[in-house]
Formats: structure tokens, sequence, C-alpha cells
């Protein structure tokens, strides 16, 4: 086991980050992360391919019985992906008018880590660490770490 001092300092106190592979951390959270997610994708007028890209890739019959039934248990990886698109929510409605942080991510972004596409495409395809970076990116601009 690393000694918190050997971690580095990225602004959350480790001993109280949820442990992600227990079940029954899951199911605690799985009801209010679906609910989260499921209102960004309406905010941002995502397409069912785009949202269910967002949760790594998920099958047609479990991302349509989420949107129906809006429950069910999550995995750690999908969790982790809402949490950071609750973050990148949030970082938008900082920083921009609610209307163009509802359309930010659709929209051409002339940043170099876009290329002139798209924040959505980096979110879908760059899984986890593409994530991460907009996270950062976002945060960055509104004065955080």
């Amino acid at each position: 086991m690393y000694a918190l001092a050997a971690v580095p300092d990225i602004g959350l106190d480790l001993r109280k980050l949820p442990d992600l592979a227990d079940a029954a951390t899951r199911a605690r959270l799985s009801p209010s992360a679906i609910s989260a997610f499921f209102a960004i994708v309406e905010k941002w007028e995502l397409r069912n391919e785009d949202a269910m890209a967002l949760l790594g890739g998920t099958s047609h019959g479990r991302y349509y019985e989420l949107k129906k039934n809006r429950k069910g248990l999550l995995s750690q990886d999908e969790l982790t992906r809402i949490s950071l698109l609750i973050g990148i929510f949030k970082a938008l409605n900082i920083l921009f008018s609610r209307r163009l942080a509802n359309q930010w991510t659709t929209r051409p972004n002339s940043n170099p880590m876009f290329n002139n596409a798209p924040p959505l495409e980096l979110l879908a395809r760059g899984g986890v660490p593409g994530m991460i970076g907009v996270r950062r990116l976002l945060d960055h601009r509104r004065g955080g770490k």
C-alpha cells in the first residue's frame, strides 16, 4: 500500500474516494449517476449513439434499459465516466452562458486538442483519458488546477 505522501496531490482527499470496486458503493451511487447522465444527455441534445459511446460503448439493450427505467447497477468504468462528465458539465456552466455551455461539446473547437472537431468526438473516442483531458482544460480555464 502506498503512503498518502507518495501520491501526487490532485486536490482530492484520497481517504474519501468511494470504493467503486465495491458493489454496495456502486449500488448507492448508480441511481443519482444515471439521473445526472441522462440530464446531461438531454441538455447537450446528444444522439443515443453518442451517449452510448460516452458510457464506454454500452450495448443498445443496456442503454435503452437504463434510459427507460433510470435505474440499474453501473460499472466502475461507467461511474468514473459519468463523474468526469458531471465535472465537465459543471465547468462549462461556470465558464459560459447556459446556451453555449449546452452547445459546447457539439460545436467545432479550434483548440489544438480538438483539431477543429467538436469536443464530443474526443470525449467519445478518447475514453476516460480524453474525458480527463477535457476536464483539466476546462478546470484550467476557470482558474482551477
